[in-house]
């Protein structure tokens, strides 16, 4: 993947990566799914202007899903756990 904009999708803002982020400073993202952790790092740093420590990765699994009579699929994605330096900070997190 050659283009860093793809690369981050969305920052994740939940329950539970609220709590990741007050207890060790931990930023949840949304990402490509071809994306390597190496892409991921270089992306938040040119992007953010932050300097990233360590990217960890899993790829979430597609779920079935009913609603009414419709059965289908949520598509596949990954997720990435990312540590930044310390003093560095997101904005979107901290809000």
């Amino acid at each position: 993947m050659a283009d860093l904009h793809k690369i981050v999708v969305r920052p994740m803002i939940t329950e539970k990566s609220s709590a990741a982020w007050q207890d060790r400073q931990e930023y949840v993202f949304e990402v490509h799914p071809d994306a390597s952790k190496g892409q991921i790092r270089e992306a938040l740093q040119k992007h953010f202007g932050v300097t990233v420590t360590s990217v960890r990765t899993m790829q979430m699994r597609r779920n079935e899903i009913t609603r009414g009579k419709t059965r289908g699929v949520t598509p596949r994605w990954k997720k990435a756990i990312v540590t930044l330096k310390a003093g560095d900070s997101l904005a979107v997190f901290e809000a």
